[in-house]
């Protein structure tokens, strides 16, 4: 039986593990991040891919830091077939890598060489990409810079935000890793170099990368708040206040006002201006402090406070 150390920690992680104990893989161990304080009452939270291994009863091992830690020399000392990563979240040490006696591959979520780096998905929907994928990779010292083994791609609707995305790519990265493993097994494989001057970057999203320029077109204010809904989410300072942007609907018309101000406001309905003469709706938004809210909810609070033409985004 084949064995793999898997290491990983997100929700996009978890389903390609499952699928490996499903297909009779003998997962030794998982490495996961330590568990976090989640939510508002900070309640200690384990991975959802450790919540995956202790289902299954596999050893769980969960440093803070990985390189030089007793659980690496654990990882290590398994010597298994694969090291297998998607997700893992931090830097491998070369000498962990080499330790896996067939390979050391990563499921990483995008067409590599473009996207390199921690958030790969946000970035292809923020920049209104037509569609990403996911690479299985050979793993290197240098950050996502591996020969790659097989790739598939996906479109991206003009509905689809980075949970939806997330959701599509955990799916299609189980099935590539299944129908890759058996071809390493094999030998059956040609790896294909990346391309050095076709990489690009996605690194984690800064808080000040959060706010929304409503100087950009409709499209890509759109693109921008989908590609980071549902998290870490976007915001505009609306009449002077932080407010989250949840959900918006790119229109057809065009104005003449500048970005940024009032186009209608009726009971119902929100429609600001944006770059290239362009016209967005909001349809759900949350002022600082505030539950999300309806469009129709937020107007009923703010009857007197917005005017046609009146600048409300700041810029």
């Amino acid at each position: 039986m084949t064995s793999i150390v898997f290491m990983g920690t997100p929700e996009f992680s978890a389903p390609i593990l499952e699928a490996l104990i499903q297909h009779h893989y003998d997962v030794k161990a998982v490495v996961t991040q330590p568990d976090r304080p989640v939510g508002r009452k900070h309640v200690l939270t384990a991975s959802p891919v450790k919540q995956v291994a202790l289902a299954h009863n596999i050893e769980v091992l969960q440093p803070e830091k990985i390189g030089g830690s007793e659980e690496m020399a654990r990882a290590i000392e398994l010597a298994p077939d694969f090291i297998v990563t998607a997700a893992f979240g931090q830097f491998l040490p070369t000498k962990l890598l080499k330790s896996a006696k067939t390979a050391a591959i990563n499921v990483h979520a995008s067409l590599l060489p473009k996207y390199r780096g921690g958030a790969p998905v946000h970035y292809a929907v923020m920049n209104n990409d037509a569609k990403t994928g996911v690479s299985i990779i050979y793993m290197v010292k240098k950050m996502d810079a591996g020969d790659i083994i097989s790739q598939k791609s996906i479109p991206i609707e003009k509905t689809d935000d980075v949970g939806s995305m997330f959701d599509k790519l955990s799916v299609l990265g189980r099935d590539l890793l299944l129908e890759t493993l058996p071809k390493l097994i094999d030998g059956d494989v040609d790896p294909v170099p990346q391309d050095e001057a076709k990489v690009t970057f996605s690194p984690t999203i800064k808080p000040a990368e959060e706010e929304v320029d409503f100087s950009m077109s409709a499209t890509m204010v759109d693109a921008k708040i989908r590609g980071l809904r549902p998290f870490p989410t976007s915001y505009i300072i609306l009449s002077g206040t932080r407010t989250k942007l949840w959900d918006v609907t790119v229109l057809p018309d065009k104005t003449d006002l500048t970005p940024g101000k009032v186009v209608v406001h009726e009971k119902h309905r929100l429609v600001l201006s944006t770059g290239d003469h362009g016209t967005l709706q909001i349809n759900a938004l949350q002022p600082a402090g505030k539950p999300k809210q309806s469009i129709t909810d937020f107007l009923n609070g703010t009857e007197d406070a917005l005017t046609e033409g009146e600048q409300v985004v700041k810029l």
